[in-house]
């Protein structure tokens, strides 16, 4: 009987660690997701306070509201056609990234979006769009 009780505290403490990461994975998701859509408002809601962006090495730090607006106009200009991730991960300072190719209608760009954990809630602190030259790419 013992060890049937260990068994099920065994059970859902996993339960909870398992769901545990997956909520964790979640708001890198839905960023990706937002960004699949060109969806400025979805990705408002996930900007931090000061936001770091740049866009073809002209970079920056925005208060939230700036950076919405910033993204608003490049999403205007750059409609987005298809956003495929190429990796993505964990780093060690409580952060989240996605590197990924993003195909809009006025070129390819390599897109590198990191979130970190700020008052237990992950945020995008930081927005690199890098224009693909097609004859360097080939």
């Amino acid at each position: 009987m013992k060890n049937f009780y260990k068994r099920v505290l065994i059970t859902i403490l996993c339960m909870f660690s398992v769901s545990a990461i997956v909520q964790a994975q979640e708001p890198l998701q839905e960023v990706v997701q937002y960004i699949r859509g060109g969806n400025v408002t979805g990705l408002a809601k996930y900007l931090d306070k000061t936001v770091d962006i740049n866009i073809n090495n002209n970079q920056a730090s925005y208060s939230s509201s700036q950076a919405e607006i910033i993204l608003k106009d490049f999403f205007s200009k750059n409609v987005v056609r298809e956003f495929n991730v190429a990796q993505g991960g964990n780093t060690a300072t409580n952060a989240q990234y996605a590197i990924g190719d993003l195909h809009t209608s006025s070129g390819q760009y390599q897109l590198y979006v990191v979130i970190k954990l700020n008052d237990n809630k992950f945020l995008i602190r930081q927005l690199r769009f890098e224009k693909i030259d097609k004859k360097s790419a080939q």
